[in-house]
């Protein structure tokens, strides 16, 4: 059977190397189901109903891509577009919880829509790399920027906006202690170093009584404060365009992205350099975040540390239904999840930030016209605490200087088109 669904003989693999590498995959990414939870609370979301819906978004959506994509991907809420969610819509903006799934449910359905209508390659070439790298490290910096909050490192001040905490407090030195792990046992390729570092603190904490232990497992949390609590309705608001479009156009990256590297890591690729299954794999990306706003968590997208298993030799479907297997395992133990302290946590924000900042080196410091848009996006997204504003100020700044600068030939329609709409959106819905 497993045979018939996953060609495992034809992949050159067999069960033995799809199970490890689901395991190897799963606890590269295993934080999210803590991470997350934590992150939404901020927004005055239920924990239990999101630690649930954390688990739940991921096992659906890792089944559907390895079931009928047969790609050996997992999916989970994503890591800078929960932070988005909670602090920027929520946080900032002031829309309630319910308008923000809403949005992501939207969100969804478009991404959906773009791959059956197969627009989305048009939308992806279109857009210049120097942005897409400017994206990707302002998320990153973004995340930086909420992890050092989380810790007490980065404080408000009344002259300087931002100043240092206090660095003595014990939740201080434990993040600065979890984050070193982390990066040390990423170094020596440990799986599961960011999973490993949170548990080490969390429990450092609980042997200085700064944590409270509450047992190890239990019946999974009611999932009935968060399922079907989207406000569509309230999402189709004229000022929520931009919120849906950096939903959609942060998760159209993040997947494209993911399942480019990711073939490329395991050989997927055919004789043309293209990814069969592609509006499959797309497919499944939707669906995942439609039915994770449905139960209650932000834009679920597929996770880059899948590469780790593939790089233990996952290379069908079958390493992604292990992965899912897991995370529903994961549903029994909300009790350890629920005592995680946020300095805990952190290090792990500050990790993945350190990733997604990497991109900046790809970019082109020669040519001004690419460099000062990257720039503007990366750090416009931390210093307005909004993707949103960051991917909006990154394109019509790239717009306009190409413009300025007679480059016309480099200025696709595409993003002329977007830098002008978020021109407008900035002028009549922002007040100008």
């Amino acid at each position: 059977m497993l045979e018939r669904l996953f060609q495992l003989k034809a992949h050159g693999t067999d069960v033995r190397k799809e199970v490890i590498a689901g395991i190897t995959t799963f606890l590269t990414m295993a934080y999210i189901i803590v991470v997350n939870p934590s992150i939404l609370e901020g927004a005055g979301m239920d924990f239990g109903a999101v630690f649930v819906a954390t688990c739940l978004a991921a096992a659906i959506g890792t089944l559907i891509m390895g079931l009928w994509a047969n790609y050996p991907i997992a999916l989970a809420p994503g890591m800078g577009l929960n932070a988005f969610f909670a602090f920027t819509v929520v946080g900032s903006m002031g829309y309630s919880w319910q308008v923000a799934l809403g949005a992501v449910f939207m969100s969804g359905l478009i991404f959906f829509l773009l791959s059956i209508f197969r627009v989305r390659e048009w939308i992806i070439n279109s857009i210049p790399m120097s942005l897409r790298f400017g994206i990707s490290a302002g998320i990153g910096f973004f995340l930086a920027l909420i992890a050092l909050k989380n810790a007490g490192v980065v404080v408000d001040h009344p002259a300087t906006l931002v100043g240092i905490g206090n660095i003595h407090a014990p939740e201080v030195l434990l993040f600065f202690g979890g984050f070193l792990l982390i990066c040390a046992l990423s170094f020596r390729n440990v799986t599961g170093s960011v999973m490993i570092g949170i548990i080490a603190i969390t429990v450092v904490g609980m042997l200085l009584g700064m944590v409270e232990y509450k047992g190890f497992a239990s019946a999974p949390p009611s999932l009935a404060p968060t399922f079907m609590q989207l406000d569509i309705a309230g999402a189709l608001d004229v000022a929520m365009i931009s919120v849906i479009f950096a939903f959609l156009f942060v998760d159209l990256f993040d997947t494209s992205g993911t399942l480019i590297g990711a073939a490329q890591r395991g050989n997927l690729l055919d004789e043309d350099g293209k990814l069969p299954r592609l509006g499959r794999a797309l497919m499944s990306d939707s669906v995942a975040t439609m039915s994770g706003a449905a139960m209650g968590t932000s834009t679920t997208t597929s996770y880059i540390e899948s590469t780790a298993g593939i790089a233990a030799g996952g290379r069908t479907g079958l390493t992604a239904v292990v992965v899912a297997m897991l995370f529903l395992a994961c549903l029994l133990l909300s009790p350890i999840a629920s005592i995680i302290p946020a300095y805990a946590t952190a290090p792990a924000l500050l990790y993945v930030a350190v990733l997604m900042t990497s991109g900046l080196k790809l970019i082109d410091w020669e040519d001004v016209t690419e460099a000062a848009p990257a720039v503007v996006t990366a750090l416009m997204m931390p210093l307005t605490f909004s993707i949103a504003n960051g991917i909006a100020l990154g394109f019509i700044t790239y717009a306009a200087l190409k413009a300025l600068s007679g480059r016309w030939s480099q200025l696709s329609a595409s993003v002329a088109v977007i830098a002008v709409v978020f021109v407008l959106k900035f002028i009549f819905l922002d007040g100008a």
